[in-house]
């Protein structure tokens, strides 16, 4: 099922809904709804935010697709491959320790603070992924602002001694005032993510002195050329993730990796490992901890159809974002 999509400068777009199956769950979903756009000259662009984000925060979402699709072309690349990280679900852990074996990889990203889970949990997971990578390998946790400042502190600590040192904790409370009291009071490094893509004003994070780090997803943000502005304005050490797209997405990722004029941090762009399908052929699997910047997303593969009525759902709703996009 498709149908045609168009701009107010009257571009026609083909629209795929396309429904992956994952591996695990992972942030409360089984499968990963998204929306493939397919542009006349032959570019093609994801659409995929998440179902309970309204149109207006949609909306950076769609121009990424878009960008994607239609162009500006994207930047010349800086580096040809990108190292990134495992990603490592809230799971136990032989189930960790065997994702980050498979993965090659030698960092890995864990998710802690999962509703319903004991902290004892998470330092076990941890204490599985550092044996996985050995001693030299690099641990991080994802806390996706889940805890409370005291909570986020004790955990933070608690982790610290479990992964033999983290290399920092993402997004470990909600607001950015938390984030900043917590960085006062811990000696791990604090990222931002969803205090930057989530936010009305992303520099917050650096007038509060609130993070060390810097996670920037590029369809969030609305594109490559977006997303490297705000980058450069937030002018801290960037870690370039994913949003858990299929590939065809997932290659605008690479390109803002690419682009960036410094990369210190491996990338939280291995992410298809979550998935149970994709919708290329050949998925872009990270070969040895790496993956290679494209100049293009791949052409896909549209399979992996949904179900009528989410189809339906899908493409009502990018209709009013697409109306949302050209009114700005």
């Amino acid at each position: 099922m498709s149908v045609l999509v168009t701009t107010a400068g009257g571009v026609e777009l083909q629209a795929y809904p396309v429904a992956l199956p994952m591996r695990v769950r992972f942030r409360g979903i089984t499968v990963r709804e998204t929306l493939l756009l397919s542009g006349p000259d032959g570019g093609w662009g994801e659409f995929c935010p998440f179902a309970e984000y309204d149109d207006e925060e949609s909306a950076p979402w769609l121009r990424c697709a878009l960008e994607s699709a239609l162009g500006p072309a994207w930047p010349a690349p800086r580096r040809t491959s990108i190292p990134v990280n495992a990603t490592v679900p809230a799971v136990g852990p032989e189930q960790a320790h065997r994702i980050v074996t498979d993965s090659g990889a030698g960092t890995a990203k864990v998710k802690v603070a999962e509703a319903g889970q004991d902290p004892a949990e998470d330092v076990a997971r941890v204490e599985a992924v550092r044996s996985a990578l050995g001693p030299s390998g690099r641990v991080r946790v994802d806390a996706n602002g889940g805890w409370s400042v005291d909570a986020a502190i004790a955990a933070v600590r608690a982790l610290d001694r479990a992964a033999g040192g983290l290399e920092y904790v993402e997004q470990p409370c909600r607001t950015v005032e938390e984030l900043a009291a917590v960085r006062r009071r811990v000696d791990v490094p604090v990222a931002a993510d969803e205090s930057i893509r989530r936010a009305a004003d992303p520099l917050r994070v650096v007038e509060a002195e609130a993070a060390d780090i810097a996670v920037v997803k590029v369809a969030p943000l609305g594109g490559v050329a977006a997303a490297l502005e705000i980058a450069a304005a937030i002018g801290l050490p960037c870690v370039v993730s994913s949003a858990v797209e299929s590939s065809v997405g997932l290659a605008a990722g690479l390109a803002l990796a690419g682009a960036l004029p410094d990369l210190p941090h491996a990338c939280g762009l291995g992410t298809t490992s979550l998935l149970a399908a994709d919708t290329v052929r050949e998925s872009l699997v990270p070969d040895a901890g790496s993956l290679p910047v494209l100049r293009k997303a791949p052409a896909p593969d549209v399979g992996n159809g949904m179900s009528p009525d989410r189809a339906t759902w899908w493409l009502d709703r990018v209709t009013r974002v697409l109306r949302l996009v050209d009114d700005r």
